[in-house]
């Protein structure tokens, strides 16, 4: 069984300006971590970060739909040994809101295409520094479609199928990779749900936690693991509870 631990080690993390990236950051320098790379869109999102970090975090601008700011992040983060998947993006859309899927689109660009060119360029580094691992935050609706966020369950759909795929091709290089399957978080895209919430900060230490035990699926909150275990036990109940839900919401 891999296992890695995060302290002393040196972690890449997209997405890492708010949310439950940014408590990735703050969570591996409590855990000792020896480095951090913090990637956001807007470098100067990251200052907060930068001085609770001093020397231990380095900025990186990245928008994971730029394969040039991917090829650039990957040339400079030359000594990643965990790279952390964590930019997404949702629009709240269903698929059937509008003519042109457009909002589809730009999810997939993101949670699914992005996550794609990060591990094409970055699965390298991690064999060159001895494996490491490869953390795809996910969803809990990479496992069942929520019609108020359909095409973003989609997306993380094609991502789960994505960290399955990775985990067969990168088994030769001694490469964890874990899928992290969050229901809702206390953070700015979970604002609006009816949901109770999970803390990021919870979430980032259960992850790191995870991967040091070598776990490879990640549910790390009361609701994803009630759906996770709805699922193993009845899936098309669970596929009926998203109808019921859809036609409360419509009356």
């Amino acid at each position: 069984m891999r296992s890695v631990s995060i302290k002393d080690k040196v972690i890449f993390v997209t997405g890492s300006n708010r949310g439950i990236g940014k408590s990735f950051v703050t969570q591996a320098l409590a855990m000792g971590a020896k480095k951090i790379y913090a990637t956001a869109r807007d470098k100067s999102k990251l200052e907060a970060l930068l001085a609770l970090g001093g020397d231990r975090v380095v900025p990186v601008e990245l928008d994971v739909t730029k394969p040039e700011q991917v090829d650039a992040a990957a040339a400079l983060a030359g000594d990643v040994e965990v790279l952390i998947n964590n930019s997404g993006m949702g629009t709240g859309s269903s698929f059937l809101a509008a003519a042109d899927p457009k909002k589809a689109q730009l999810e997939l660009n993101v949670n699914y295409l992005g996550m794609l060119r990060m591990a094409i360029a970055f699965a390298p580094i991690l064999k060159t520094n001895g494996g490491g691992a490869m953390v795809n935050i996910l969803s809990i609706s990479s496992l069942t479609n929520f019609p108020f966020a359909a095409s973003y369950s989609a997306s993380k759909a094609a991502a789960h199928s994505l960290t399955q795929g990775l985990r067969v091709e990168l088994d030769g290089q001694g490469t964890l990779v874990t899928g992290v399957y969050p229901g809702p978080i206390d953070t700015d895209m979970a604002a609006n749900l009816p949901y109770d919430k999970e803390s990021p900060d919870v979430v980032a230490v259960k992850v790191f936690e995870a991967i040091a035990a070598g776990t490879e699926d990640v549910f790390p909150d009361a609701f994803a693991v009630q759906i996770s275990q709805g699922l193993k036990a009845d899936p098309k109940a669970v596929e009926k509870m998203q109808l019921d839900n859809y036609n409360a919401a419509q009356k």
